[in-house]
Order: C-alpha cells, then sequence, then structure tokens
C-alpha cells in the first residue's frame, strides 16, 4: 500500500500518525521455511540484508506460534531514532559479493522497521481496519521485545516538531478504518519534510528540460542539483531564453552561463552527490553567488538546534586546513550520535582554544555560570563539571571553542572503570611504526585471554587500546594488577623498541607504554575529539586490520572522519556489546594473575 503526496498534514480523531523513514520498502515473509525479505517489485533481499535474517532467527521461538507472518516494513539505517541514511541503505543494497556483504552488515547495520501486520497464522489481515492490525501487531512486539514497530501519534503537533527537530523525512498520515489495498491510497498520506537550499545556476540542458546548479566549496564551483520539476511555465520560458541568448554553447543543445542567478531548491535530503528529489522553489535575487556555499549547504540540509546560540560563526579556528567555527559545529553534528556515548555521564574537562587551534588555551572543568539552563552538572569536590548528555550540549560546548574532550574512565556517580585504556606514546609523529608494533604485541597478548580490545589513533602521535568492562564491577586496584603484567610482559619482550620509563629524558628512543595514565582522577581524550593543533587531526577509532605500517595518523582529520563514518561506519560500535562476557572472562584472568604474583 503506497501513500499520497500532500503538503499539510490532515487532522481529526480518524487519523493516526507515523514517522517516514528514508529506506528501503519491505515485506517481511517468515513462515516455517524461515524469514525472507522482499522488495516492492518482489526481488529478494534477504542475501543484502543477513543481519536482519540473523535478528529474526534470535526469536524464532518466541515467534514460531504466530507463523506464516507477513510484515510491512521499512529497511533503515538509523542516524538518529527518527532519521535513516537512505545512502548507507542504497548502498549496502548494491554490493554484490559475499565478502562485502559480511563486512558492511558488520560495519554498517541496517535495521527493520515494522509498521504493519498483513498475515497472521496464515490468515490474512488486509481487510481489517488498521486499528485492529496494529492491535494485533502490538500484542506480536509485547511478546518478542526485540521487534522493532513504528509505533502512531494522536497529535500531529507533536511528530511535526519531533520530525523537524531530527530532519527526519517526514510524517506519514493514516486513516485509522484503512483496509489494506496494494496500491496507492488517500487513505494514507505522506508529507514530506523538504529542506530548502541554495544554488548558482550555471547550465540548461533544452534537450531534456534541466537546469544544472552548484555550489562553491573553497573557490571551486561544485554541481549537486539537475532539476525541472517546479518551475513555472513562464520561469521555464525565461531562463531558458536567458542561457539560449547570453550563455555559452558547451554542446548540442547545451548552454552555460558564469555563476550569476541564485535559486532556491527544495530537497528531501543530499547523498554526497546530488540532492534528492529536487524542485524548484524560488529565485534569490538579493543573493549574492559567493553566498552559495558547501557549509552553507550543510547547514541548510541538518540545521543546528534552534536552542543553540551561535556566534562568529565564520572565524577560522584551523586557519591552516581553513576550517571555520561553523565547519566545526557541522563537524560536532555529524559524529555526535558517535560522540556521545562516550562522553554522557562523565565529568567532563575540555581544553578551550578562544582564539583558534595552536593559540592560547585553558583547561576548563568548571561550569561558567552563563551556561544556558540545558546544560547538566555534577558537582564533586567542590568542581562543578559539565556533563556532556546532548546534542545541544555538545554545540554549546563547541561554540565555547572547546576543542578537546578529556574523559575519565568512569561514570559520574560510580567509582570503578567502565573501561581500561593503554596509551602508547612514542617519541615522536616519526617513530609512529613504534605505536603499531607496539599496538599489536598488546592485541596478541590481551587476545590470548580472550579479551575484546578495540583501538584508536589519539590524534596526536600515538594510539591508544581500549578494554570494554561492565560498570562497577572491578576496582582500579584490580585494572592495575593487569594493566601492570601486560605492559611489563610487553616491554620485556621488546626492551629495545618499548619502556615503561616515565621520563622522556630516560626512555632512550622507545616507545613508552603508560598504563599508568589508566588511575582515578585522570582522563584520556575521547573517542571522536579534536586535538587542538594545526592539522585539525581526530582521536579516531580504528579496525584492527587498518593498524598495519602503512597506518599514517595525519590520515584521520576532521573532514575525512566524517566521510569515514559514512562509508566504513564506527569501529567502536559494538564497544558496549558483550560486555558482561568480558567480564566473567577478566574475572578469571585477573584470579590467574593474582594467583601467579602471590607465587613470586
Amino acid at each position: 500500500m503506497l501513500a499520497t503526496n500532500a503538503s499539510t498534514i490532515p487532522k481529526g480523531d480518524q487519523w493516526s500518525y507515523e514517522v517516514k523513514y528514508d529506506g528501503f520498502r519491505c515485506l517481511l515473509h517468515w513462515d516455517e521455511d524461515g524469514p525472507a525479505l522482499y522488495s516492492r517489485n518482489k526481488k529478494e533481499l534477504s542475501k543484502a540484508f543477513p543481519e536482519i535474517i540473523h535478528a529474526c532467527l534470535q526469536i524464532e521461538e518466541k515467534v514460531k506460534k504466530h507463523l506464516p507472518l507477513i510484515l510491512d516494513a521499512e529497511i533503515v539505517s538509523l542516524v538518529n531514532p527518527y532519521q535513516s541514511s537512505f545512502s548507507i541503505v542504497h548502498r549496502r543494497a548494491k554490493l554484490r559479493t559475499k565478502e562485502q556483504v559480511t563486512i558492511y552488515s558488520q560495519r554498517l547495520p541496517v535495521s527493520l522497521m515494522i509498521f504493519d501486520l498483513l498475515m497472521e497464522k496464515g490468515i490474512p489481515l488486509t481487510d481489517l481496519p488498521l486499528k485492529d492490525r496494529k492491535r494485533k501487531l502490538n500484542v506480536l512486539q509485547s511478546q518478542t521485545p526485540t521487534l522493532a514497530i513504528i509505533q502512531p501519534y494522536k497529535n500531529p503537533k507533536e511528530i511535526e516538531t519531533i520530525v523537524k527537530k531530527y530532519n527526519g523525512e517526514g510524517i506519514i498520515a493514516k486513516k485509522n478504518t484503512s483496509t489494506y489495498v496494494p496500491k496507492r491510497s488517500s487513505q494514507w498520506v505522506k508529507i514530506k519534510n523538504y529542506r530548502y537550499v541554495h544554488v548558482i545556476l550555471t547550465e540548461y540542458d533544452k534537450q531534456n528540460g534541466y537546469f544544472q546548479g552548484g555550489v562553491y566549496q573553497e573557490n571551486t564551483y561544485v554541481p549537486i542539483v539537475q532539476f525541472s520539476h517546479g518551475l513555472k511555465t513562464e520561469d521555464r520560458k525565461a531562463l531558458a531564453t536567458l542561457f539560449e541568448k547570453n550563455g555559452e554553447r558547451v554542446g548540442k543543445e547545451r548552454w552555460s552561463l558564469p555563476p550569476s542567478i541564485c535559486v532556491k531548491i527544495g530537497c528531501i535530503s543530499f547523498d554526497g552527490d546530488q540532492l534528492r528529489e529536487p524542485f524548484f522553489q524560488s529565485f534569490l535575487l538579493e543573493e549574492k553567488v559567493e553566498d552559495c556555499t558547501w557549509q552553507n549547504l550543510l547547514s541548510q540540509l541538518q540545521p543546528l538546534p534552534a536552542n543553540v546560540v551561535i556566534t562568529s560563526e565564520n572565524k577560522p579556528i584551523w586557519p591552516a586546513i581553513q576550517y571555520t567555527k561553523m565547519d566545526y559545529l557541522q563537524y560536532l553534528h555529524a559524529v555526535a550520535s558517535t560522540m556521545l556515548p562516550f562522553l554522557t555521564n562523565r565529568l567532563l574537562t575540555t581544553i578551550r582554544y578562544p582564539h583558534g587551534a595552536e593559540s592560547e588555551a585553558f583547561y576548563q572543568k568548571n561550569c561558567p555560570d552563563y551556561a544556558p539552563e540545558f546544560i547538566l552538572t555534577h558537582n564533586r569536590d567542590g568542581i562543578n563539571y559539565i556533563v556532556c548528555n546532548s546534542l545541544e550540549s555538545l554545540l554549546w560546548l563547541g561554540n565555547q571553542l572547546a576543542l578537546e574532550y578529556h574523559l575519565p574512565f568512569q561514570k559520574k556517580d560510580q567509582s570503578c572503570p567502565s573501561e581500561i585504556v593503554f596509551d602508547l606514546d612514542p617519541p615522536s609523529v616519526e617513530q609512529f611504526s613504534l605505536a603499531v608494533k607496539a599496538a599489536l604485541a598488546l592485541k596478541e597478548v590481551i587476545s590470548s585471554f580472550g579479551l575484546m580490545v578495540y583501538i584508536k589513533t589519539s590524534g596526536n602521535k600515538g594510539l591508544q587500546l581500549y578494554l570494554p568492562l561492565p560498570e562497577e564491577t572491578f576496582t582500579y586496584q584490580e585494572t592495575r594488577v593487569f594493566c601492570q603484567f601486560i605492559s611489563r610482559y610487553v616491554v620485556e619482550q621488546h626492551p629495545e623498541h618499548f619502556t615503561l620509563e616515565r621520563l622522556k629524558k630516560n626512555r632512550a628512543g622507545r616507545l613508552y607504554v603508560d598504563y599508568l595514565q589508566h588511575d582515578e582522577g585522570k582522563t584520556i581524550i575521547a573517542p571522536y575529539s579534536p586535538r587542538g593543533h594545526s592539522r585539525g587531526l581526530v582521536a579516531t577509532p580504528l579496525y584492527w586490520e587498518e593498524v598495519t605500517n602503512q597506518l599514517n595518523p595525519s590520515l584521520f582529520t576532521l573532514t575525512h572522519v566524517v566521510s569515514r563514518l559514512k562509508l566504513e561506519g564506527d569501529p567502536f560500535r559494538t564497544f558496549r556489546e558483550n560486555v558482561h562476557e568480558q567480564g566473567k572472562r577478566f574475572s578469571d584472568v585477573l584470579l590467574h594473575l593474582q594467583s601467579l604474583l602471590s607465587k613470586t
């Protein structure tokens, strides 16, 4: 069943409202032979999205009594609870080899958002009204809580506010009495959350009637849209005449004009190359072409929260890479969903650079008096720490030019660490290969105990290894036993390369394995935090297969990290998964080490 386009939300008690996700529509058929996904044109999608099939098989026993089932759903890659990245779902669907599908089902996993129940126990439900199908769907979810069901809203204003705040694709309004018909119907209505961007018109193709528009990225013109829809007949004629009379012919029926005409284009999203579903909205007669920039495009596509006041947005922060404050805030906006889980409920120490990177800087722990009401704080030992639990808080800190975010190893109300971190510090960036060698040596030992270990760059010259632990389980004294044993063992195996010597002058060109940094009251740079040096590098999580002699920390700039997340996903995505099993193994290792130490 398909929805009809509308420009306004229908209102009344007979309607209910759902978030519209930008993904792949599909049907989940599930019978005694197992679950299978099918697209709208009846193409099977199961092999393209094996993680969905695997998730279904995990709950097969609970679902068995409801089979055969048919569920209507959307395959999504969630950016936040109300927004899906279509480009990731689309890219996943185009993967062809089994190896690629396996890798990216782990790196960029998708999920299934279910919104309708069409068959249960082999009985078709399409003739039932929507409200009854929803009731049955909710019963199914109550018995299988891991099923992700799109819940309806009764208040159109409430869902409209949510969709706009989280940059969702739009809203679906459905009549509660609607039966399910496999065609487009006015009983279901879709209202899209269009974004409007400013572009420069530069080309006209008479053969297909399309105009091309673009923006400036630094000093280079970048085309981002071809459109025809939305133009009134008189506007289309006027533009075509302008191009044909004043433009330069660049093809048989194509004309080009130098950047001079700005227009507003509506779209539902941007895939990195082209605006999706573009249409002409209006001319921008007062707009300057130099204001149609890549930076403004991103701001128009993903507007920052209205309650965060932005000042001096064009201020240079990393001048060497031409990175302004607004660029930085857009970076924080892009990485927030991966960075915030590590900041949440931690007592934050920031390093602020009021005049930009490489300028005078200072540490800040106390929350300033002028902080807005949405900034959360926690008082410990007379210090009123900021606790950064939200996008708004992160962006406010960014506007204050907090460029570095340093975290303790435990949450604000806890006394035990939630992770162990080994800090690998080579003498210089030119000797980064020592950090690679040390990381691989440590991983070999740690993995031999059956423990999960993650790795990230420090954002400077070194690497940092992370072991997740269950919260409030192991004391710092206990983790010290483990850290000391592992560090001493690796140093003893490679005394010519590594050292435990804290004084730089005594290290003799060797890498320092710093396990003493892992202690109560000390901090480590947060995953995805930038650093305050001129190169604009980021403390970036890595996949272990990247940790080779070809690894170069200079690759992980602010710009690269945003692209990397979209293309390769977040290596720390599974950081808190299976943490209780990790705790059991760590406990066994700890007992073994304590036994060894007692004998010596």
